[in-house]
């Protein structure tokens, strides 16, 4: 059964659910750190077998764990300790596989297309989600989460779960974090205290022009604006509800109540911050190699170079930044669009199981255990305790190992409430969390996703031309007025008004039925 058809009884509990995501933020984490019930009374489903015994009826297997990020010199260290624990519950070890973000892309899109065998892959609305459901890539988690997931279901508001349905079926289970989402920058407050800069009068992206104009004259081996990807197209930053997958065209604006569905490169803001973004880069404000660099900003910020970045913007994202950088107390924020609520943060980061592997049960264990168990899900995040960090309670000091083991990936892994929180965040982060989810404006779209089915070749031909223009576009490296004539034209010559129309029917037939 599609998607717009879906009851409206769901979308209404996606309604109301959405100011109960702050129940998962409390100070009390007993609900997130209990051990899940062993039996369900009202359906006698299992939960995941963890102690012992159970542990010791299985036959030992390694979980193979794909996503985004920079390799870590202590991984095997760490994969080391958490084997000790994974034996211990769910009787498997784990194969950390980061990729790279610069290779994400096309590493992944090979490892799908050749039917690599994995076990758990990162996954997300903006990623390619729903497209890649579409090749049969992720198997559908309905039974995998009642049988082994009744700590994801505890400790998860129904929102996520609901929300990152595709015809009525999950095929990821998301992270439990922040909800509403906003786009912003994070910029080195230490050089504009340096030069001097008022930052309180920055409120759009155009005001940032003579903020870079200052940087790029005083401190000329710095880039002022580094970028790999939309820059202030970013769909979190514009914000673009793409209707279910920001791969495939067709959008609404979510900060607005309008409904019509219109290929981005139609809608005026589209166009604006095309232009801007150009003026930026012309200007030298932007890396010249912002359309081909495989350097995530990540990693650039490590070098020291760079002054800003454009980010989804939650309550610590600078400091988050500063240290996983080495950059403690020398960053800050701006927030500079509306707080919004769509499928694209329900479905933002999510964990799925790959169609390929052997033991899609052993892999629904290890995801639950990172929504309910608080050493496993720190240990994959932060590293061994001792020798990444030292612990005071909930806050983590950095040790001089701390380089070595720290991906920066929290926002990816299970359940981020469990996380402790460095010493250099603020200590009330995750009671910002709850005031940040509350008051944000919701898309006419929340809980709509788009099936690609009945224009999946068009899909796949427009995704090539996407590939060829879209990244040089958005990240200010061609002349908007000659190339996105030619884009447009692929894109028309590809199908996009049959994508978009499609996109429309089905979208009409959602907003119907509610």
């Amino acid at each position: 059964m599609k998607h717009v058809k879906q009851k409206t009884s769901m979308l209404l509990l996606l309604l109301m659910t959405i100011v109960l995501v702050v129940s998962a933020c409390s100070g009390n984490n007993s609900k997130n750190n209990a051990e899940p019930a062993k039996e369900n009374a009202a359906t006698n489903k299992p939960a995941a077998p963890e102690d012992a015994t159970a542990a010791s009826d299985l036959k030992p297997y390694k979980i193979s764990l794909v996503y985004p990020g920079t390799p870590q010199t202590d991984e095997k260290k760490v994969e080391e300790a958490l084997n000790k624990l994974l034996t211990e519950k769910i009787n498997a070890t784990i194969d950390l596989m980061p990729i790279d973000w610069g290779a994400w892309d096309d590493k992944i899109n090979l490892m799908i297309a050749s039917r690599e065998e994995v076990d758990i892959i990162f996954t997300a609305q903006w990623n390619g989600h729903a497209k890649n459901v579409g090749k049969g890539a992720f198997i559908e988690l309905g039974d995998l989460i009642d049988k082994y997931g009744q700590g994801i279901k505890e400790s998860l508001d129904p929102a996520f779960l609901d929300g990152a349905k595709i015809n009525g079926k999950n095929y990821g289970v998301p992270t439990n974090k922040e909800l509403a989402a906003a786009g912003g920058i994070v910029y080195r407050k230490d050089i504009t205290d340096e030069l001097g800069i008022d930052m309180s009068n920055v409120k759009t992206p155009q005001d940032l022009d003579a903020v870079y104009s200052i940087v790029k004259e005083k401190k000329p081996e710095m880039t002022p604006l580094y970028t790999t990807a939309g820059t202030f197209n970013s769909h979190f930053f514009a914000n673009y509800d793409f209707l279910g997958d920001s791969t495939i065209p067709g959008a609404i604006l979510k900060d607005q109540d309008a409904t019509k569905v219109a290929a981005v490169e139609q809608i005026d803001r589209y166009k604006e911050y095309l232009n801007l973004t150009r003026d930026f880069f012309k200007k030298g404000y932007i890396n010249e190699d912002a359309a081909t660099t495989q350097v995530s900003s990540g990693d650039a910020w490590k070098a020291g170079t760079v002054f800003s970045t454009v980010e989804p913007m939650k309550p610590g994202k600078d400091a988050e930044i500063a240290s996983a950088a080495g950059l403690t107390g020398k960053l800050a924020q701006i927030i500079m669009t509306e707080k919004t609520v769509a499928t694209s943060e329900t479905a933002g980061s999510m964990l799925g199981i790959s169609s390929t592997s052997k033991d899609p049960d052993r892999a629904m264990m290890l995801i639950n255990l990172l929504h309910t168990d608080k050493e496993i899900n720190n240990l994959l995040n932060f590293g061994i305790e001792g020798d990444h960090y030292t612990r005071n309670g909930e806050i983590m000091t950095a040790t001089g190992n701390t380089a070595n083991y720290n991906p920066g990936s929290a926002w990816m892994f299970g359940n981020q409430f469990l996380n402790y929180v460095w010493d250099t965040e603020d200590p009330d982060k995750w009671a910002k969390f709850k005031e940040f989810n509350q008051n944000a404006k919701v898309s006419p779209a929340l809980g709509f996703v788009f099936d690609s089915e009945p224009v999946k070749a068009e899909v796949g031909a427009i995704a090539n031309v996407i590939k060829q223009y879209q990244k040089a576009l958005e990240t200010g490296s061609v002349d908007v007025d000659k190339v996105l004539p030619e884009y447009e034209e692929k894109l028309k010559a590809a199908g996009v008004d049959k994508v978009v129309a499609e996109k429309q029917k089905q979208f009409d037939a959602f907003l119907a039925s509610k």
